[in-house]
């Protein structure tokens, strides 16, 4: 019989740099979790172009944290509140870890759900959204996400979201969104949205 070696997870890096602001080049520890993916360095740039390098004085919230790079990327930038969820024990330690070594005052570290996260929570000015993918099975949790931003965003705030495949506009107007910005590296869609207004 022949012997099948199992398929080797996707090889992701064991860590990860901020890209801009006060931490520039700070590593950032990419443990070996299920579904874990960091968000690449040129996608990172990309969004920091569209949102600006200069985030002060800004409330965010980083709804499935993971390494933290989204978060730590608009705090290192200036954000004044950054509150990075997640729900994996091992990744919050290591988000605790890294606002205790970096000494980020701004940032929080709450380990729940990003749903409920987001729900507790009013007046944002940006939410990062990068849930995991599970092989394109996850658009009920990307709709709850994508809801959910929304009732917590003011009304000139943006939602960032990372995605298995591009939503379309017509999708985002059922949510109440509507796109601003749009790319994609290798099987990863992203989106920059804001509030559809209000009729």
């Amino acid at each position: 019989m022949k012997k099948t070696t199992p398929r080797p997870t996707v090889n992701a890096p064991h860590e990860v740099r901020i890209i801009g602001g006060q931490w520039k080049r700070t590593p950032l520890p990419v443990t070996d979790r299920p579904g874990l993916r960091p968000t690449p360095v040129r996608v990172r740039e990309t969004l920091f172009n569209w949102l600006g390098q200069d985030l002060t004085g800004l409330r965010c919230v980083d709804a499935f944290a993971g390494t933290g790079a989204l978060g730590l990327e608009a705090a290192s930038r200036g954000a004044a509140e950054v509150v990075l969820v997640e729900n994996d024990p091992v990744l919050v330690k290591n988000l605790l870890a890294l606002k205790a070594r970096l000494k980020a005052e701004a940032v929080t570290v709450e380990r729940g759900d990003g749903l409920a996260g987001l729900q507790r929570r009013q007046g944002l000015d940006v939410v990062f959204l990068d849930p995991p993918f599970a092989e394109g099975h996850n658009d009920a949790l990307f709709s709850a996400a994508l809801q959910a931003a929304r009732q917590a965003l003011k009304s000139d705030g943006m939602v960032y979201l990372e995605a298995p495949r591009t939503w379309s506009d017509d999708e985002l107007a059922q949510l109440g969104l509507q796109l601003h910005r749009q790319g994609k590296a290798g099987q990863v869609a992203f989106h920059l949205l804001r509030l559809l207004p209000v009729q």
